[in-house]
């Protein structure tokens, strides 16, 4: 199964960033747990909030989610 593309953008104003699965805009996540909320209800299971945390976890599934404007500690 061919593995499904999530880019989250940079921290705004208030310090959400915008989530979007496939081209399609899931909304702002303010947290990591907002992020894993959002993945899993996309159908993008197995992946926790350590799991996002995790610099060597995100690098090594770096197809799945591209982070731009700063990595998963850049909320503000």
């Amino acid at each position: 199964m061919a593995r499904r593309r999530v880019i989250v953008y940079p921290p705004t104003k208030t310090g959400g960033r915008r989530v979007r699965v496939d081209g399609c805009i899931l909304g702002t996540a303010y947290s990591l747990h907002d992020l894993c909320a959002f993945l899993c209800r996309a159908g993008i299971s197995g992946l926790t909030e350590v799991d996002l945390a995790c610099e060597d976890t995100i690098d090594a599934a770096g197809e799945l989610i591209e982070w731009r404007g700063g990595g998963p500690g850049v909320w503000r």
